[in-house]
């Protein structure tokens, strides 16, 4: 198992940008004061947006505080948590999916970060959405939470593909991931619109690839 690369609360945990991440996990703390918050869909509007980056550094944060956390690469189109991760993409989520085995062992892989653990996507099957919405999905969602304090989902953009929302429906809460300079404001409301019509619970927006102010990055320094 490889370190992780690109992960900055690993790499650089003092960071201002690392303290950003602890600062989104205290937020959805408070969110889930109500109602525990153990399923949660991370997205965006587009493609390159940074959902898969913010849900890795937000996972290692959570993992850092005692929390079992299982990390779902539920992007069924271009995987990329273990890459992020340094691992293997050949069991997963639709080995779940398909086999009864896996659905009772699930194919976990352990990260660097203790209590972190990756369910991979497995191999890509042709009609993700079907799959995602499926009864089968409701029972892995069951076999994971078994494990877990928290699950965290990373899902395709929501205006590229039906996905995110059909799984939205199936999850505690969703953060939509924009990205500061490139996310158009249309995408980002036609992405809350579809969201809503589904009555996804929408915590929030994460604002990625925002400038650091200077006084800031002084201050962590």
């Amino acid at each position: 198992m490889s370190d992780p690369t690109g992960l900055i609360t690993i790499s650089d945990p003092t960071s201002p940008v690392a303290e950003a991440y602890r600062t989104l996990r205290m937020n959805l703390q408070f969110a889930a004061l109500d109602k525990a918050l153990r399923s949660v869909l991370i997205t965006s509007p587009g493609p390159g947006e940074g959902k898969s980056t913010t849900l890795a550094n937000l996972a290692v944060t959570m993992g850092q505080v005692d929390r079992r956390v299982i990390i779902v690469d539920s992007d069924l189109r271009r995987p990329h948590l273990h890459e992020l991760f340094g691992l293997h993409n050949e069991t997963g989520l639709t080995t779940m999916m398909l086999d009864d085995a896996a659905l009772a062992s699930p194919p976990l892989q352990e990260t660097s970060v203790p209590g972190l653990r990756l369910l991979a996507s497995g191999t890509l099957p042709p009609r993700p959405a079907d799959l995602l919405g499926s009864q089968r999905m409701d029972k892995v969602i069951e076999a994971l939470l078994s494990d877990a304090d928290i699950l965290l989902f990373d899902a395709p953009p929501v205006m590229a593909a039906t996905d995110a929302v059909v799984l939205s429906t199936k999850m505690d809460g969703v953060l939509l991931v924009v990205s500061a300079g490139e996310t158009k404001r249309e995408a980002a409301q036609q992405a809350l619109e579809r969201l809503n019509k589904v009555n996804a619970n929408v915590l929030g927006a994460v604002l990625a690839n925002a400038e650091v102010s200077a006084s800031l990055s002084g201050y962590y320094r």
